[in-house]
């Protein structure tokens, strides 16, 4: 089976970049959050493909969007697993 799901902090991720962005261009949340749910869906396609993040926790992944950082995990059965969604000056190891 394959697919993509979202952790908890992850959508509580995927929530507050809408929001910050919102702040001054509500249309361009929804349109980027959008964009980022299209990046967990090239995700879901091929989990395996994206660079391996083991210095921050083993088995991890990261696909970048942008400014923007999706950190995932691949279950047994291929599922892509979103963890969290980050700006990239954000220190990843804080997040995990």
């Amino acid at each position: 089976m394959s697919g993509y799901r979202l952790r908890p902090r992850a959508l509580e991720d995927l929530t507050a970049i809408g929001d910050f962005i919102a702040i001054d261009d509500p249309l361009r949340a929804v349109s980027f959050v959008d964009e980022l749910v299209e990046v967990f869906a090239r995700i879901a396609e091929n989990p395996r493909a994206f660079q391996r993040r083991d210095d921050l926790s083993p088995g991890l992944r990261q696909a970048v969007h942008g400014r923007y950082v999706v950190l995932l995990k691949v279950e047994n059965d291929e599922t892509a697993v979103i963890v969290r969604v980050a700006h990239s000056a954000r220190r990843l190891e804080d997040l995990i």
